[in-house]
């Protein structure tokens, strides 16, 4: 089975939503996933965060490619490490970013995560992409 690690911002439940929708998408299309936030918690800022680091760090030697959410808030450290590590081993990462046209605007993205990713802006995007890519 296809794995896929699922990567974007987590603090905030809209967020957290978003990526969840990504789930549901790789789950319809018969995907394996991993989602940090369900499946090693959130960092409360208290406990140990090896364990968390440790499982993360697993799941992307494990997964087949990566699915990252990058908007306009940018991308969080959590994600950019993700975006590196992933990029590091060879793994094919597929970022969906709103309006593809701006993104070497504005300072909006990086160079270093604008040429380590295949930018779509939504999941039929996506989907076309992962066909290309045989996939799917």
């Amino acid at each position: 089975m296809v794995k896929v690690y699922i990567a974007g911002l987590l603090w905030e439940k809209e967020n957290r939503m978003r990526l969840e929708k990504i789930d549901n998408f790789c789950k319809n299309l018969e995907f394996d996933t991993y989602l940090p936030h369900r499946d090693s918690g959130i960092y409360d800022g208290k406990s140990d965060p090896l364990p968390i680091f440790t499982r993360n760090k697993d799941e992307i030697d494990a997964c087949d490619f990566m699915i990252a959410i990058l908007d306009w808030k940018g991308i969080g450290s959590g994600t950019a490490w993700e975006l590196g590590y992933a990029y590091a081993k060879n793994k094919k990462v597929f970022a969906i970013a709103e309006d593809k046209k701006s993104l070497n605007k504005e300072f909006r993205m990086c160079v270093m995560c604008f040429n380590s990713v295949i930018i779509v802006e939504n999941l039929k995007e996506l989907k076309n992409e992962l066909k290309k890519e045989n996939l799917i």
